[in-house]
């Protein structure tokens, strides 16, 4: 890991528009050190991830066609005219 300078934590400053006091440069730089240690330590558990280089494929199932008594099912609708569920209107 490259560690970062004094300098280029006042030129990230810049950058930002932010104002660092000299007081402020040490704690800046340190906690960047650790921004970019985090950033480093995330892209190594990135690289031990196995992402798989295929994609999903739809599986589709066997086409079957059940036989039903349409009568018996009409039978346990509320209201069924010539062979049709009859729904109340809505509109």
């Amino acid at each position: 890991m490259d560690k970062i300078t004094k300098d280029e934590a006042l030129k990230i400053a810049s950058f930002t528009k932010l104002t660092i006091n000299d007081d402020e440069i040490d704690s800046i730089v340190k906690q960047l050190q650790d921004v970019l240690a985090y950033a480093e330590r995330v892209q190594d558990m990135a690289k031990d991830i196995d992402i798989p280089s295929h994609k999903n494929v739809n599986r589709q199932r066997q086409d079957l066609v059940i036989s039903f008594d349409s009568q018996k099912i009409l039978e346990q609708a509320p209201e069924a005219q010539d062979n049709y569920f009859v729904v109340p209107k809505i509109l």
